[in-house]
């Protein structure tokens, strides 16, 4: 298998990432909300009376994996997305991975530095894939451009919210999902071109 196809399996299973989610969730007590709280409380490490998520190692250790995917994906796809693109999931992928290495409830402002990359460089890199994709795949280019609008504008919407307000887990979610579904779209396009042409 080439590199290229190695970058886009690495694209194409990250929406697994969303299963993830709710196999943590599932197992908190005190009660989790997937529209008002936020994914970094599903990675919190201790526990109290009030909330407990003892499958944070899991969740931790998600945001690790499938970032160490985005980054690995970039990188082996360096040639058909450009430099800019690539740069942009290299660093969503290690700020995923540093997000994972950094709970909220260990050091906040830590895990605040380590996270916000994630929030501004991937919307951007669907934005560049997108018009780099407009004259071969002109469908899938305009659902990118129209994906990195909406997960930019709800990052923006999360951050000035902040994780107290009734809707931060839609709004993280809304800027996160997305992206997971849309650059799984992108690998897939490599995937078929590449079969096409083997």
């Amino acid at each position: 298998m080439t590199r290229a196809r190695w970058g886009a399996l690495a694209l194409l299973v990250r929406p697994a990432y969303i299963a993830t989610e709710y196999v943590v969730a599932a197992a908190t007590t005190g009660g989790y909300s997937f529209v008002s709280d936020s994914v970094s409380k599903l990675g919190e490490v201790g526990c109290s009376e009030a909330y407990c998520s003892p499958r944070h190692e899991l969740m931790n250790g998600s945001f690790m994996g499938f970032g160490v995917l985005l980054a690995g994906g970039g990188v082996l796809l360096a040639r058909e997305l450009g430099p800019w693109a690539t740069g942009l999931l290299v660093v969503s992928g290690l700020s995923s991975v540093a997000t994972g290495l950094a709970p909220l409830d260990q050091d906040a402002t830590l895990h605040a530095l380590a996270a916000t990359p994630l929030f501004v460089a991937q919307p951007l890199s669907l934005l560049v894939i997108g018009h780099r994709l407009r004259k071969e795949s002109p469908v899938l280019a305009r659902g990118l451009l129209v994906t990195g609008v909406v997960t930019g504008s709800a990052a923006v919407a999360f951050v000035l919210a902040g994780e107290e307000s009734a809707a931060a887990g839609a709004l993280e979610r809304l800027s996160l999902w997305p992206v997971l579904i849309g650059l799984a779209a992108a690998g897939l396009r490599s995937r078929r071109a590449r079969s096409r042409t083997a």
